[in-house]
Parts: C-alpha cells; structure tokens; sequence
C-alpha cells in the first residue's frame, strides 16, 4: 500500500547556531520538496529557541513550509510558529490546541502504540507519528516500531501518520509502500556527504520511486 504523496517531514539536528544553520536550511529548501520543518532544540534556554525561532522561520515560510516546534507549544504559540509537536512526555494534547488555537498543526508522539495513536486521532491530532523504524543516533530510541503498523493506520484512518527514526535515502522504500504520508528525517539531509540540498533531493528520488 505505497503513499503515492509521500512527504518530507525535515527536522532539525539537536543542536545549532541559527546565525550559522540558516544558510543550510535555505539550501535544503531549495532542494526539493520539503512538507514540514520541526525546529528541535534540546536542553537549551527559551530565548535561545525564540531566537531560532526569529532567524529560521521566515526561510521556512517563504517557500510554503509549514514550521512545527517541538515540545512548547507556549513558545510556538508566542513566537508564532505554524504548529508544535507533542510527544508523550511533553504537553498534553489538549493543553497544546488550546494554547495554539484551532488553526495550529499539532502532531503526536505515539512510539509503536496503536492505542496512542487512536487516542490522539480521536482527541483531534492533525497527525500522528510512528518509530524509531532504524536505530539512531540523533536520541535515545526507546521504542521500535515496524512498517506494518503504517499499513494498518492508512487502512483505518484518514489523519496522516510519519514515520520517524534513522530513516535514509537507502532504507526508507518499505516505510512509503507501507504507506507513511510523511518521512522524518535528521541525518540523512544534514550529514549527506554532498550537503543539505543533495540529501532532500536524494530524499525526494527515493520516495517517487517507491510510490510507483
């Protein structure tokens, strides 16, 4: 059941100097089709992602890219962000719609769980997101999702579902024939060897591919 309309869901390395990252994150961009960025910073202080937040947004937003924060949806919402995302841990559900309002993106973490992930479509998720698939070194996997799991989302729900969790150019074919709407991605655009736009191309050639 391969997603002939699967997307790039772009995520951001843990940590960056947004002066400096903003130059590869246009090229990125500019490297083909990207549907989401997510700006995940750990561990730092709010004015230092408020400032990520200033500098990166207006790059992601004047090319159509909706831009998602991670974790805060207090900041998100202050700062003016697209939409946040959520994972178990962090702000419930329905704390962070009614921090960001009705027109906000809101994803949720929902790791391997089925139940999770009904949850969370039914409270009024805009998405759901499913992994690690592969081990990697970005953060600590703690759970391990397995393509079937896509498979059996797209056959019962209409809300779309990422799939997230050392997913490359080279291994991620099986995640879009199992029908993710959305590839997340760390690495594989911001280590590609040949650079940021080269890995979202690369991206973007291995999921057409795999969609026909």
């Amino acid at each position: 059941m391969s997603n002939p309309s699967c997307r790039l869901y772009l995520i951001t390395p843990p940590a960056l100097d947004p002066a400096i990252f903003k130059d590869d994150l246009a090229a990125a961009l500019d490297g083909g089709d990207v549907g989401a960025l997510q700006l995940r910073l750990k561990d730092v202080p709010d004015d230092d992602v408020k400032r990520a937040v200033e500098i990166l947004l207006p790059i992601a937003q004047a090319r159509g890219v909706p831009f998602i924060l991670n974790d805060r949806p207090d900041l998100a919402q202050a700062t003016g962000c697209d939409g946040v995302h959520v994972g178990q841990q962090d702000a419930a559900y329905g704390d962070a719609r009614q921090q960001m309002g009705d027109d906000a993106i809101i994803g949720v973490t929902c790791h391997d769980s089925r139940h999770l992930a009904i949850e969370a479509a039914e409270a009024g998720a805009d998405y759901v997101a499913f992994g690690a698939f592969f081990p990697t070194a970005t953060k600590e996997a703690k759970f391990s999702a397995a393509p079937e799991i896509l498979q059996w989302w797209q056959e019962l729900m209409q809300i779309p579902c990422v799939a997230i969790g050392g997913i490359t150019a080279d291994n991620g074919a099986d995640l879009v024939r199992a029908g993710a709407d959305f590839l997340a991605v760390v690495s594989a655009v911001w280590n590609h060897s040949d650079g940021p736009a080269a890995g979202v191309a690369a991206m973007n050639t291995m999921m057409a591919e795999a969609s026909t």
